[in-house]
């Protein structure tokens, strides 16, 4: 019986690793089950791909059909996996050659008519593909997140139908590159804007040039705030690969980087009343707290009450 395989990457952090889809077609009563720790989004991609074929003008096979992502110790989530598995069942009925998406890395999560969605976190996977090597097919609405990998080699397409035509050679589409032309900019405050306080800016100097942590004390409206929103300006600016972790952490936590703030360090004020988990991640869906978006850049902890007691 048909087999198809194709790879993919995995939203499990920054590394995001690569994830082999195996799609098999055996006789036996029709059916189509879905294994490797794939949790409720990706078990839901048997409804979305079945409608996506039969919308696209393909017939649905009535036969029993698997799908295996490997490796099956590493939790699935997301809609991204549905581009894969459709053409993988397509590569199983003989419609497409397994060569035509050897070197390929798809993500995509599709729509019952057949198009792609944009996919949230993709910058980790295109880092991960430029560093492998890979060509990487993604949706049209995430092209603008991946200009900012150098080097990538990918292609974006709007529907399943388009992805089809393209590794059929019936309407192959043309290989781009991707190229961060962000420029190298400073929006943030500046430092030479604060009047006085040369103590305490002195402090901040020797905290920036040897990254120590530092201890603010004082009463509310003495400028403690002001003097730490603009210890960025004394860090030096972030290196291109620098500013790509940055990025690739804000990625997976579902918001983006201000690209007139690429090279500078990010600054990170959670509020006070925040919980453990916004501070240092996790949750049910792991993903980056207030600690990990301040990577290369300066964490802030604002009124925090130090309480003593006299035992005397």
């Amino acid at each position: 019986m048909g087999l198809g395989i194709v790879y993919t990457r995995a939203a499990t952090g920054i590394d995001s690793p690569r994830i082999k889809v195996e799609v098999h077609l055996s006789n036996g009563l029709p059916s189509f089950k879905l294994v490797g720790l794939a949790e409720t989004a990706v078990q839901e991609a048997r409804e979305r791909v079945r409608s996506a074929l039969i919308n696209c003008g393909f017939e649905f096979p009535g036969r029993r059909i698997t799908v295996n992502l490997a490796p099956a110790d590493i939790p699935k989530t997301g809609g991204r996996y549905d581009l894969a598995i459709a053409l993988g069942l397509l590569i199983a009925l003989g419609l497409l050659p397994q060569q035509a998406v050897d070197n390929y890395e798809v993500i995509g999560e599709l729509g019952l008519n057949g198009q792609l969605r944009t996919v949230s976190g993709l910058l980790p996977a295109a880092m991960r593909c430029a560093e492998d090597e890979q060509l990487m097919l993604l949706p049209e609405g995430n092209r603008d997140n991946i200009q900012l990998v150098d080097g990538l080699k990918y292609i974006a397409v709007e529907s399943l139908m388009q992805a089809f035509l393209h590794f059929s050679k019936q309407k192959p589409l043309q290989v781009s590159i991707a190229q961060c032309d962000v420029a190298f900019t400073r929006v943030s405050p500046k430092w030479d804007d604060i009047i006085g306080q040369q103590q305490a800016k002195r402090a901040l100097t020797i905290a920036a040039a040897g990254k120590h942590n530092l201890l603010m004390v004082g009463p509310a409206g003495t400028g403690k705030s002001l003097l730490a929103s603009r210890l960025v300006q004394l860090l030096p600016a972030l290196t291109h690969e620098q500013a790509l972790e940055a990025a690739a952490l804000y990625s997976i936590k579902g918001e983006s980087r201000d690209s007139a703030n690429w090279y500078t360090p990010p600054f990170r004020s959670p509020h006070h009343t925040s919980s453990a988990i916004a501070l240092t991640g996790g949750g049910t869906h792991p993903s980056p707290g207030e600690v990990s978006l301040a990577h290369n850049g300066v964490l802030f902890l604002d009124t925090v009450n130090i309480i003593t007691t006299d035992n005397t």
